[in-house]
Parts: C-alpha cells; sequence; structure tokens
C-alpha cells in the first residue's frame, strides 16, 4: 500500500423550584418529591393547595415550559441546573448531561454553555466543533459562553488570526462583565500568537494586571514562567503568588506541591496537604484538584515522589469522583510495590464502568507492553480503539502496533494516518515513528523526503535517539529535495499552528469552580 505525502488537514435556570422540590423530598422520606403522601391528606388541604398552585402558575407565563417539563417527565425529573453543576463537579456527567439537556431544550443560556462543557469535556473532535457552535450561539447574552468561546479559540489548533483577534475580543467582554478565568487565556493568547498581537508585550501586559490587583494576574505570570522555561527559575516568586492567592483560586495547590517537590521540602508539603483535605472534607475544594495534586506526589520528573501519600489521597475520592480510579491505576502501573495485578484491574474496572477513556488507555498499554498481564497486540488494539478520539495516545499505540507489524503484518497506511493524527495532537514521539516508518520502509517503499520533513519535527523532543536519526537523515537528503523538504516541514507546522504543550499548560492552569470544562 504506498502511503502518500501528509497533506493538511486543517436564561438562569429554575434551580430554586428544583431546590424547593429537593427540600420537600427532605422532609417525607420514602416520598418521590413528597407528592407520594399527597392521597394521605385532608382533601380540603390537598385542593387548596392544588388551587393555590394553578393560580401561581397561571400568573407567570415563563414557568410554563418549565410546567410542560413537571407533567411530562414527574417532579422527579424535574431539570436541575444546581444538581448539575454539582454533578459535573463530582464528575458525574450522565447525571449533569441529563439536566442541562433538557433545561437547554427550554432555552436557558447557562444550561446550554453546561451542556457544551460536557462536550468539551469528551475531547471527541466533533463534539467539541458542536460545544463551539452552542457557545457562539449563547454568546450574545451570556458573558459565560463567551469566556468559553474565547477560551475554547485560544486553545484551537490550527485556529485563524481572525479568530485570534476574535478570541480577544470574546475574552476581554467576558472580563468587563465580571466573568472569572479570562486573563490566563488571554496572557496565553498573547504568549501563544505574538504574530497576531505585533504591540502586545505579554509580560507588561501582566504586570498591568498585577499592578491593577487582579487575582488571576499572578497565575498568568506564573503561565508565563512555564511558557517560557524559566518556572525552575522562579520557585520563590510562585511561592509567594500562590500562598498569597490559596484562599481564592485552589489550583494554586498544585502550584505550591510542585515548588515543594521541586525543593525537596516534605515539611511544607505535608502542611498543604493537611490545607488540601481539610479544605476537600468541608466542600470548599474539589475532588479533581485533590486527584491533581496527588498526581504531583506521583510525579517522578518533579523531584522525589511520595506516592503512598498519593494512593491515600485518592481511594477516598475514587467512589466519588471515578477518574480517580484510572489516577490510582496509573500510579500502581509507575509503582508496581502499591498493589497487585488484582488491585489493578480492580481499578480499571471501576474506571471503565464510569466510562473513562484513561481506563481503556491504561488497559491497553498493559497488554500493548506485556506489563503484569500478557502481552496481546489484539486486545490492546481493542482498548485503544475505545479510547480513539479521546485520548491522544490512543492513536500513537495503535499507529505503533501497526507499524510494527504486531498483528502478523505491516500496515503502513493505518500506521500514517493514527500516527500523524497523534503527532498533530501534541504527541511529540509520534514525530519520530513517522520518520522511522519512512525512513525503514517496513511494507512500503522508504520516502527520504517525508522522513527528513518527520525527524525534523521530531527534534524537539530532544532526545539521543531522535538527534542521531535527524542528523542521519538530513545527510541523506539529495541536495535537490532539500527546498521541497524544506517547503514540506513548514506546510506540516503550519497545519499544527500553534498546539503545544502550551494548551496543556493553559488547562493546567484553569481556575476550576465545577463548571469549568476549557
Amino acid at each position: 500500500m504506498n502511503i502518500h505525502t501528509p497533506l493538511p488537514m486543517t436564561k438562569t435556570a429554575p434551580v430554586a423550584a428544583a431546590a424547593g422540590c429537593d427540600r420537600v423530598q427532605r422532609t417525607r422520606e420514602g416520598d418521590e418529591c413528597g407528592l407520594a403522601n399527597t392521597a394521605r391528606r385532608p382533601e380540603a388541604v390537598r385542593y387548596a393547595a392544588d388551587r393555590s398552585l394553578r393560580q401561581r402558575l397561571q400568573g407567570s407565563a415563563l414557568l410554563l415550559p418549565l410546567v410542560t417539563a413537571m407533567a411530562l417527565a414527574g417532579c422527579a425529573g424535574l431539570p436541575d441546573q444546581r444538581l448539575a453543576n454539582e454533578a459535573l463537579k463530582r464528575g458525574d456527567t450522565v447525571l449533569a448531561e441529563q439536566n442541562y439537556r433538557q433545561l437547554a431544550d427550554l432555552g436557558y443560556s447557562d444550561a446550554q454553555v453546561g451542556l457544551a462543557d460536557i462536550q468539551m469535556e469528551t475531547r471527541d473532535p466533533a463534539k467539541i466543533k458542536q460545544a463551539e457552535a452552542t457557545y457562539r450561539a449563547a454568546a450574545d447574552t451570556s458573558p459565560r459562553a463567551q469566556a468559553r468561546l474565547g477560551r475554547l479559540l485560544v486553545a484551537k489548533p490550527g485556529s485563524t488570526e481572525a479568530e485570534h483577534h476574535e478570541a480577544e475580543g470574546l475574552l476581554k467582554k467576558a472580563f468587563a462583565n465580571g466573568e472569572g478565568n479570562t486573563l490566563i487565556p488571554l496572557a496565553m493568547l498573547y504568549l501563544q500568537y505574538p504574530q497576531s498581537f505585533p504591540k502586545v508585550n505579554a509580560q507588561q501586559q501582566i504586570s498591568q494586571w498585577r499592578s491593577a490587583g487582579y487575582p488571576e494576574a499572578g497565575l498568568a505570570q506564573v503561565l508565563l514562567y512555564r511558557t517560557q522555561g524559566t518556572y525552575d527559575q522562579h520557585l520563590a516568586e510562585v511561592e509567594t503568588i500562590c500562598k498569597a492567592a490559596l484562599n481564592v483560586t485552589d489550583i494554586c495547590y498544585v502550584e505550591l506541591a510542585t515548588v515543594y517537590q521541586k525543593r525537596g521540602q516534605p515539611e511544607q508539603q505535608a502542611e498543604l496537604l493537611k490545607q488540601l483535605q481539610a479544605g476537600h472534607a468541608r466542600g470548599a475544594i474539589s475532588a479533581q484538584r485533590v486527584d491533581s495534586v496527588a498526581r504531583v506526589l506521583g510525579d517522578a520528573s518533579l523531584g522525589k515522589t511520595d506516592e503512598k501519600t498519593a494512593q491515600a489521597l485518592l481511594e477516598p475520592i475514587a467512589p466519588g469522583y471515578p477518574a480517580s480510579w484510572v489516577t490510582l491505576a496509573q500510579l500502581l502501573y509507575d509503582f508496581p510495590e502499591l498493589g497487585d495485578v488484582d488491585k489493578m484491574m480492580q481499578y480499571l474496572d471501576n474506571g471503565r464502568a464510569a466510562d473513562q477513556p484513561r481506563a481503556e488507555l491504561l488497559l491497553g498499554k498493559l497488554y500493548y507492553e506485556g506489563k503484569m498481564v500478557p502481552a496481546d497486540a489484539k486486545v490492546a488494539e481493542e482498548h485503544f480503539k475505545k479510547a480513539q478520539g479521546k485520548e491522544v495516545a490512543a492513536d500513537y499505540y495503535l499507529g505503533q502496533i501497526y507499524r510494527r507489524g504486531y498483528l502478523g503484518q505491516v500496515y503502513p497506511q493505518k500506521a500514517l494516518d493514527h500516527l500523524l493524527t497523534a503527532a498533530r495532537n501534541g504527541q511529540n514521539s509520534a514525530d519520530f515513528a513517522i520518520a522511522q516508518l519512512f525512513s525503514q520502509g517496513k511494507g512500503t517503499k522508504p520516502d527520504p523526503l517525508n522522513a527528513y520533513v518527520f525527524s525534523q519535527l521530531a527534534k524537539t523532543q530532544d532526545t539521543p535517539q531522535a538527534n542521531e536519526l535527524a542528523q542521519q537523515l538530513e545527510a541523506q537528503l539529495p541536495p535537490g529535495q532539500r527546498a521541497e523538504a524544506q517547503r514540506l516541514l513548514q506546510q506540516e507546522q503550519a497545519v499544527r499552528g500553534a498546539l503545544s504543550q502550551n494548551t496543556l499548560e493553559l488547562h493546567a492552569l484553569q481556575e476550576e469552580d465545577g463548571e469549568e470544562s476549557l
């Protein structure tokens, strides 16, 4: 099968009503929103209550859609945005989507935004496109939608210059309307696309925000240090910024945990974790944030790990926050001494039962590598396919299975398709694999031109293997093909736009309130 030269891809919801229903339910244990015992009430009281309800409903035409929803679904199915927000915060996307969708169908813009947030969480390109359309539809009247759409455009791969300026306008408008989490993505916009904003100096803009006393400005400074690769040189400032903002921006728990781990300060780390657990116990800090801190503790690239403490943080929250089952499994993958294969499978089964694509990805890796279970490429392929479109690495591993012939033969075109998708979505090691595919010619004719292009892209990994392959292929490239090779390289870089680790850092620095998704 021939491999072709890659081409460029290029209204407020009725919370109070539903909450009132919850209060009735609590006063009549065993009833469905307090209605099951109606037959036991005196007739006069019941008729009076019914008449009063009719009068209130007739007096407000705005409630008619809600009455219709109640008639169709019953009180137990009454859509509740507060319930949806809380469900999303603890990772119950099914319940959140059910409530958001009903309210969105009734025309409530906040619920439409919430529904789009869930679509963003899937990481499915088709659903992300739907989310963008939903945000746009609500952006004229909803500052929250303005902020969401602005952040989406900042992180959008291959976004146009017009979209860059649209994102700036949306984020500034949302900020002026009092919406939080706008300055950080605005700073990222300036950092990622300086050519679109030649008159803006990102550091000067952040300094102005800090002088004005905006709470997000400190985190924007931290983001700049991460983006410029100078984070380690500013640990003291990061600590100062995040200590001051800890009570209002809980992402600072992650930053402080990172600082203390890099410095090797276990006493300060232990005190921080006490604050974290106390905040979570009183409901001030989400399980998602606890999960994020646990990941820091298990990250060997940040310094000496504390995997046992990470496991102790995760196990109590996993039943209510299913994503933590997969974080526990990853922890066990990295530190096998924390458990055995039965414990690993228990964690992964719980994650898969909650439709966590990371669980499918990790289970696929176990069978791909033969770690803790017998190697089985076919089983690995099945699990990677279930994670495909939601986890970037799934395409990478599928590409490697097809490139290496693990299923009995090499499938070069399938390998290229998956590896290119992974590379264009930020999987750095995928470029090296593509360069190998084109240079080795397994199952296809060697292509030195494309081999050179992707070996140059793979140099961003800065590994000895990638640098050695790039030098080797550059020496082998005929002089007459160099101009064409440079054209293809620039073309591929343009396709990818500015999608890079900066986008991941933007996501990591989000101020989450249980409703933020991007």
